[in-house]
């Protein structure tokens, strides 16, 4: 299948405002068998309010993208810019959820969700109040005083929401949230999640496997080639909204985009260079 590059290029060009921009971006790692370039020449842009979903091939490099965004990661060469200005340490303009389990064991629900406004320094009442308004719209309202283990896996994943929403950053990274849980239960944060977007239209950047996932909640969706890894595809999501988890495989685009999203990423299975450890 021959792919286009042209679409990721007018969709850079449509952006009037950019929340997130990555321009020739190099990124080098080193292993027990020499240099290991995981990025080359890699640029994005993606607009503010956009949720943007990536996918590729397993090792292209999905999750070094997150993590140079958060800044816990410094690219070798290029830039990397989060509401125009450059990310060169810790980004404390993002909320980042990955799919471990980080809630404290040892605090209740509500305490955990309090961690990122007491380390803001928050005043207590309005720290309070907040956090209480936060689980409420997560549906754990009923749970504040319960610990981790007294909870169910998707009960973990919205507080864990809530832990990442509630000193309203500008943009969230997600990093396969939903990947450990069941087919049921991930339709059912897939549309909570959906729902909480589109009240606050932050900006989104999503990684997951998941090709149906990707379509069912992003406006567009990137593709990554093998490393050294760029953008491959760009594939604008022409499915209204708002939009039925349930429904939107039954969408009429929806065929034609899971076609040219696989199609991208089959022809290049098996081409990932295996690390020598």
């Amino acid at each position: 299948m021959k792919v286009c590059h042209a679409p990721e290029t007018v969709a850079v060009l449509e952006i009037a405002k950019p929340a997130v921009e990555f321009k020739g971006v190099r990124k080098v790692f080193q292993s027990r068998s020499g240099p290991l370039e995981v990025l080359r020449d890699f640029s994005l842009v993606v607009a503010e309010g956009e949720f943007l979903a990536v996918v590729g091939p397993s090792g292209s490099g999905k999750s070094t993208v997150l993590n140079l965004l958060a800044g816990l990661d410094m690219p070798d060469e290029g830039h990397i810019a989060c509401n125009g200005a450059p990310v060169d340490g810790v980004n404390t303009e993002i909320g980042y959820l990955t799919q471990h389990d980080s809630l404290l064991p040892w605090r209740t629900v509500e305490e955990n969700v309090a961690v990122p406004l007491e380390i803001r320094g928050v005043a207590v009442s309005e720290r309070r109040d907040r956090v209480h308004a936060m689980i409420a719209s997560v549906g754990l309202k009923g749970f504040e005083r319960h610990h981790p283990r007294q909870l169910s896996g998707g009960m973990r994943k919205r507080a864990m929401l809530a832990r990442t929403l509630i000193y309203n950053p500008s943009t969230i990274l997600m990093d396969e949230p939903f990947g450990p849980l069941d087919a049921q239960l991930k339709l059912v944060l897939q549309a909570e999640l959906m729902r909480l977007w589109s009240e606050s239209r932050k900006t989104v950047v999503f990684v997951t496997h998941d090709i149906v996932e990707a379509i069912t909640l992003a406006d567009r969706v990137v593709v990554l080639s093998p490393r050294p890894s760029r953008v491959k595809l760009g594939e604008r999501i022409a499915i209204g909204r708002p939009r039925s988890v349930h429904d939107v495989r039954f969408a009429p685009a929806f065929e034609d985009h899971y076609r040219r999203l696989w199609g991208a990423i089959e022809t290049d299975i098996g081409r990932q260079p295996h690390d020598q450890q």
